[in-house]
């Protein structure tokens, strides 16, 4: 329900916008820039100096793959001239929804992401670790839904609106801090309504999204998945097809062509084709490596293995102790995204790409303040590049043998891809469920095998890393802080974070 009543309110303060003045540039003369989150808010404040009064919309410290916007947040938006997102899929989609539905049409609205590619960005695909010994079944909405009007603020609506089984059937996310979003719940029956119901799931799209699921009796479970897409907030959603996927859980499955068992499988809506079937590679690779296949002809099989004992909190499965059989998401936390890893500010490069993004937009807003801005980028490019000297230099006193980095959240590819790191694991435990002793088992070889001599926890992360913590301790080494998308009351800017992150990888690793 809140998740509706949001959205309503997006809409009702968006079209209020419409009697509000220009921009509040016309109160004190600075242009009006929103930026998704403090590090980008960081970025323009560095080129756009005193001419413009930035903010972000999600807080230091709050989580953008899952940060709600707020009615001040949406404020922000209607008045605004310029709004800076990331995008390809960092920040939750309803916080791009707020800044796409509420801009006003002349307002200027830059995905820095892919336009920094313009500047020499250099971008890597998003690579998961899918380590876990059942299969990791997700949800994907494949396509663009052009032909249907689709942009990045649409909507996918993804309804579970049958099941039957000897048991019931949950779908949820497992966030960053603990916390469950249900999505599709089938003990209290099916309400799909006209839009938003109770057994749910939203994406933009071609997104995915991780899922843990979880089914409190063994036996054969038959699950209809119906598809809608809303093109805006104003439209009624309309029907892009329906699928029965078949699930064998603690028993022999029947006899289906693909036995989808292992490796990364997701439940896809293909908003071109019109379809909902399965996505499927037993390797665990990305989308391109998985194969289409129909509902019909699938079984997805959850093993004996996969019964674990509900935790404390996750009321909603039953009784702590409790014991379901759960299909675990891959990664921890809240993450809806596409085949592009979002994180590229963690190479300095293209950091500095954004810069030059941003210079750029704010002359084409504000032409006469553009020998300001370019004085004031020019000086910041400068800054940046002394930074990304002084990341590498940090980071070659680290003998090669060395640069192994394991942390909790899988946002430094562009950090290992550029200055020479390994990243030999990121651990995500979900806490939806006790770690395994497969899981604890793995991770202690890992830190033998590479005689790996600290590893790394971001701050607003730590209270969630027990298992990373716990075998460190076992094992001896040490556990160091790294700031990934976020800056906190010790880390406030983007040069500061980048040179904390050198800083600790060198005194730590070398």
């Amino acid at each position: 329900m809140r998740r509706r009543l949001l959205v309503g309110l997006i809409v009702i303060v968006g079209a209020s916008g419409c009697t509000a003045p220009a921009s509040l540039s016309d109160r004190d003369g600075r242009l009006q820039v929103v930026a998704t989150t403090g590090l980008l808010r960081d970025l323009v404040r560095n080129v756009g100096g005193p001419r413009v009064n930035v903010t972000s919309l999600v807080p230091d410290g709050a989580d953008p793959h899952s940060y709600e916007p707020s009615l001040r947040d949406v404020r922000n938006v209607v008045y605004a001239d310029v709004a800076f997102s990331n995008y390809v899929m960092l920040e939750e989609h309803s916080v791009i929804r707020a800044l796409d539905a509420n801009l006003r049409p002349e307002a200027a609205n830059v995905s820095l992401a892919e336009e920094a590619v313009k500047y020499a960005a250099e971008i890597i695909p998003l690579v998961e670790d899918v380590t876990l010994d059942t299969v990791w079944l997700g949800l994907r909405a494949r396509g663009d839904g052009k032909a249907r009007g689709a942009n990045r603020a649409s909507e996918v609506l993804l309804s579970m609106t049958a099941a039957s089984g000897p048991g019931n059937v949950y779908g949820y996310l497992t966030g960053s801090f603990g916390d469950a979003d249900v999505y599709f719940d089938s003990s209290d029956g099916f309400n799909p309504g006209d839009g938003y119901g109770d057994d749910t799931a939203i994406l933009p799209s071609d997104a995915h999204t991780h899922m843990s699921w979880a089914f409190t009796r063994p036996g054969v479970y038959e699950v209809t998945l119906s598809a809608r897409l809303r093109v805006d907030q104003r439209s009624r959603p309309v029907p892009l097809g329906e699928s029965k996927f078949t699930i064998a859980v603690g028993v022999q499955p029947p006899d289906r062509p693909v036995q989808v068992d292992r490796g990364h499988a997701d439940l896809t809506v293909d908003l071109d084709r019109e379809q909902v079937y399965a996505l499927f590679d037993p390797q665990g690779g990305g989308e391109k490596a998985q194969q289409v296949v129909p509902a019909s002809d699938a079984v997805v099989v959850v093993p004996s293995k996969a019964l674990s004992e509900i935790p404390a909190g996750f009321g909603f499965l039953g009784r702590p102790g409790d014991r379901v059989y759960q299909l675990a998401q891959a990664v921890l936390g809240k993450h809806v995204h596409g085949e592009i890893d979002p994180h590229l500010w963690q190479n300095v490069r293209n950091a500095m790409a954004y810069t030059q993004v941003i210079r750029d937009t704010l002359i084409e807003k504000d032409p006469e303040g553009a020998r300001e801005y370019r004085r004031n980028a020019e000086a910041y490019l400068a800054e940046l590049d002394a930074l990304d000297r002084y990341v590498r230099a940090q980071i070659d006193e680290i003998p090669a043998t060395r640069r192994h980095l394991i942390t909790t959240h899988d946002a430094f590819g562009y950090l290992a891809q550029a200055y020479g790191v390994s990243v030999a694991g990121f651990v995500t435990p979900n806490p939806a469920t006790e770690p395994s002793l497969a899981d604890r088992r793995k991770l202690t070889e890992t830190i033998r095998n590479l005689a790996v001599p600290a590893v790394f926890l971001e701050p607003n992360l730590a209270a969630r890393s027990s298992t990373l913590t716990q075998v460190a301790g076992e094992q001896g080494i040490r556990v160091c802080p790294i700031y990934g998308d976020t800056f906190d009351g010790e880390v406030t800017t983007y040069v500061r974070m980048m040179r904390f992150n050198a800083d600790s990888l060198r005194d730590c690793l070398r």
